[in-house]
């Protein structure tokens, strides 16, 4: 079993660098999602077969099963292939199981999967051994009230978003934190971010990027109909209460991955999630290295 599991969360997005002897067994695998007609993505397939025969090789037990499916401590690691969709959708589910994930890249950006695919087995190797840099990340928890009663709720890593649908107007909100009214707003939607959310929506729509070792959240306007609404950073301590004021067809989403319809008077309360994410990197990672990487900082 994984002898190094953390008794308590490190501050949120904190890295510290792990030496030490540590006794990784049953090692869980996860692909991209099958497509809508029920075939494994392109290079899926080939990419699970790959890792599964490197790890076994190394002595390792793979598990490849649904998350869903799994009981607390049956895997010690999650080893997570392909873009940061599908990390996200495997480490919200295994936040709540206590799996560190590792995450190697299959993707575009790979913000969080951050091993490249063409060298995994030289990069895992040595993780697998205990040196690797460790950090925690805090989920959002979202909970929708329709008539003070709880109609959807689910948790996010990188972000919650209430949207107009694609044919509506503006959609007019209410915000308050911690009980305090903000403002009443009219815009496309608002976007509550994590850090690791960031670099994500949030940015598209104008956000600043947080350093994942912030304990905070960035509420971001989309499109505000005044442009004095800008972006604000708060505490991840706070609850973040947003009413729906107008009539018009409005949506909330989490991650892009699960999605409730919204009604006039309905409301979305969101907090930090009781678990956190927590990732292994290689020896050596470091946030900035991945910022230039991705946004091609630096180049001419």
């Amino acid at each position: 079993m994984y002898s190094n599991r953390l008794k308590k969360p490190l501050l949120s997005g904190r890295p510290s660098w792990r030496n030490i002897q540590v006794m990784f067994k049953n090692i869980l695998l996860i692909g991209k999602p099958p497509t809508a007609l029920g075939e494994p993505a392109v290079g899926s397939a080939q990419a699970l077969h790959d890792v599964s025969q490197a790890l076994s090789r190394l002595g390792y037990s793979v598990v490849m099963s649904d998350i869903a499916a799994l009981q607390p401590r049956q895997v010690d690691l999650a080893v997570v292939i392909g873009g940061d969709g599908t990390m996200l959708g495997a480490a919200r589910q295994l936040a709540t199981l206590d799996v560190p994930v590792i995450g190697i890249n299959q993707g575009r950006l790979g913000f969080i999967t951050d091993i490249a695919l063409d060298n995994f087995a030289q990069t895992l190797a040595p993780m697998l051994r205990g040196e690797f840099v460790t950090e925690q990340r805090h989920l959002l928890e979202g909970k929708v009230l329709r008539d003070s009663q709880l109609i959807f709720s689910a948790i996010a890593m990188n972000d919650i978003v209430v949207n107009r649908a694609s044919t509506a107007g503006m959609v007019e909100l209410s915000i308050e934190v911690d009980g305090n009214f903000v403002a009443n707003q009219r815009a496309d939607g608002l976007i509550v971010s994590t850090p690791t959310g960031s670099t994500a929506y949030a940015l598209s729509a104008g956000g600043s990027l947080l350093h994942p070792s912030l304990m905070g959240w960035i509420l971001v306007p989309i499109a505000p109909h005044n442009l004095s609404n800008r972006p604000i950073v708060l505490s991840d301590t706070c609850v973040i209460d947003i009413e729906i004021l107008s009539d018009r067809e409005a949506s909330v989403n989490f991650d892009m991955q699960s999605l409730a319809d919204l009604m006039q008077g309905d409301r979305i309360v969101v907090r930090r999630a009781k678990h956190s994410a927590q990732f292994l990197h290689p020896v050596g990672w470091n946030y900035f290295d991945s910022l230039r990487h991705k946004l091609h900082w630096n180049e001419s």
